[in-house]
């Protein structure tokens, strides 16, 4: 599976599948970062982020399940600027 995101490190926007993601739902369900979303380091925000795009992607259960490996593998090598890319998730979040 691959999808497309972009990043504003000023503003902590994302976008997913061009699509502006919030962290509400995931603040809900895990509250890892109040401050929202952030990239580039293994931190808080980056779970945040991981999170949020898990739950956009697949069911509550799996996404708790996978979307600490998301953030390690693909969120935390993120350049820690404004960046657009197509990220292609492995096997192991299949």
């Amino acid at each position: 599976m691959t999808f497309h995101l972009k990043g504003e490190i000023k503003t902590g926007r994302v976008w997913l599948r061009y699509k502006e993601l919030y962290p509400g739902e995931s603040q809900r369900l895990i509250n890892h970062s109040p401050d929202g979303f952030n990239w580039g380091y293994g931190g808080s925000g980056p779970a945040q982020l991981a999170l949020a795009i898990c739950l956009e992607l697949f069911d509550r259960k799996k996404a708790l399940k996978v979307y600490q490996v998301l953030k390690w593998r693909h969120i935390a090598t993120l350049p820690q600027t404004d960046f657009e890319r197509d990220i292609t998730i492995d096997q192991y979040l299949l």
